[in-house]
């Protein structure tokens, strides 16, 4: 069961706590100019870990995004690794300053949750693309498309977080994970999607319309 989780991701508590604590005792023993910036670490961890709601455009033929940040490539593959045909590939690249809380991109069931570990390269660059730790929630919607959201590990991401689980039955914007500290998300779609979206665009997670199935 996944519940909402509004204004900040329950993830990022430890670490808020954690480093408004140090601040607090570093205050208190007299070294202002270190707690500071403590105080500074603190706010920007609690904006790291920001999980704002988001209003989904209607329609049921619409794909929304599934994270915010920058399309930084979109390119027809035949995906042998998790829907096992042609698809459209749309990688999202997540910097620091982006929310990361992840969203599903349509209403669908949850087929399969896969984890595989893998290295820390940097996530916007084919080799992170191909080695990284990564996480694949497989979908299949109401009308038998498969897709698939791939959350990939970056350089700074030492942890990926996915609250779904196989069986789920998720609806369109829906939160299902989130990556701490910079990653990207790779979308598959089936190439039946007309694409609304171009490489540089900036998007936001469950508003920002991706493409429309075309069911003719």
């Amino acid at each position: 069961m996944i519940t909402p989780q509004v204004p900040v991701a329950r993830e990022g508590y430890p670490f808020i706590a954690i480093a408004a604590f140090a601040t607090i005792v570093i205050a208190i023993i007299g070294y202002d100019l270190i707690a500071l910036l403590g105080l500074s670490l603190t706010a920007f961890i609690l904006y790291f870990f920001r999980d704002p709601e988001r209003v989904c455009p209607e329609g049921n033929d619409v794909l929304v995004s599934p994270a915010d940040g920058k399309v930084i490539s979109i390119e027809k593959v035949f995906d042998d690794k998790f829907v096992k045909e042609h698809v459209y590939k749309v990688s999202i690249f997540m910097n620091v300053f982006n929310v990361h809380v992840n969203r599903i991109p349509f209403r669908a069931r949850v087929d399969q949750v896969i984890y595989s570990p893998g290295s820390f390269y940097a996530a916007n660059t084919e080799q992170g693309a191909l080695e990284n730790e990564y996480c694949a929630v497989i979908l299949s919607t109401p009308l038998n498309k498969r897709l698939a959201v791939v959350q990939v590990a970056g350089l700074l991401a030492r942890r990926i977080v996915c609250w779904a689980t196989k069986g789920d039955g998720l609806e369109r914007g829906q939160r299902f994970g989130l990556i701490r500290f910079g990653s990207r998300v790779d979308l598959y779609i089936p190439q039946q999607v007309q694409l609304e979206v171009t490489a540089g665009q900036k998007v936001r997670a469950g508003e920002t319309v991706l493409g429309y199935f075309v069911t003719n």
